[in-house]
């Protein structure tokens, strides 16, 4: 598969997700809950008073749609069109999925439309309560030189899930916290791909994959 299919099937998974799963947003924030899905995981649910959890929902319905009028505005101006109608969420997500053929046209726009979709349905999925599955990757942790590297793809951060993991830093809470992790963001990537003598590529791959799993 060329650049161009590729990139145009990864932005409509995301783009599909996210008009799926949407509408469930409004649902959750319905009067009369006594209990709602944990942005930790759906393992985590409880019973119990839903204010902090319809808060965090509501917050994600204000971020996508912000996002998702950003984004079909952009499309519109970068491919030229008039300035898109006034509509809602999944008006607007209908729309840029009829847009992926021109889209798919512009590397640079392809790749934002994906990565914006990618962003927004991974914050819904996690505020409806899907727990995150860890992809393990190559390459021994630079601290405890054990095989515990693990990609979460909706943190876009690889952790050390080696609960002994201690680093030489004096001051690093893992000395202190059990609970604590090495982590390192996606911008840190290529750094501990030569540290560990890893695969920059896999650990993208790794988080590519999740979404075309669902």
């Amino acid at each position: 598969m060329t650049d161009s299919p590729r990139r145009r099937d990864s932005a409509a998974v995301w783009l599909g997700i996210l008009l799926r799963q949407f509408p469930e947003l409004g649902r959750e924030l319905a009067p009369g809950r006594t209990s709602a899905p944990s942005p930790l995981g759906r393992g985590a649910n409880r019973p119990g008073p839903s204010l902090p959890i319809r808060l965090f929902i509501s917050d994600t319905i204000r971020d996508i749609s912000d996002g998702v009028v950003e984004l079909d505005e952009a499309v519109c101006e970068k491919l030229r069109l008039p300035r898109p109608q006034r509509g809602t969420v999944e008006r607007r997500l209908t729309r840029l999925l009829g847009l992926l053929d021109d889209i798919a046209a512009d590397p640079a726009l392809a790749d934002h439309v994906r990565s914006e979709a990618r962003r927004m349905a991974r914050r819904c999925s996690l505020a409806l309560g899907d727990a995150e599955t860890p992809v393990r990757v190559r390459g021994r942790c630079v601290h405890c030189d054990s095989v515990s590297l693990r990609v979460f793809p909706h943190r876009e951060t690889v952790l050390c899930v080696n609960p002994g993991c201690r680093c030489a830093d004096p001051d690093c809470r893992c000395r202190t916290d059990g609970r604590h992790r090495h982590s390192w963001v996606r911008a840190e990537w290529r750094q501990l791909a030569e540290a560990t003598e890893g695969d920059l590529a896999e650990l993208t791959a790794a988080q590519d994959e999740e979404g075309t799993t669902r």
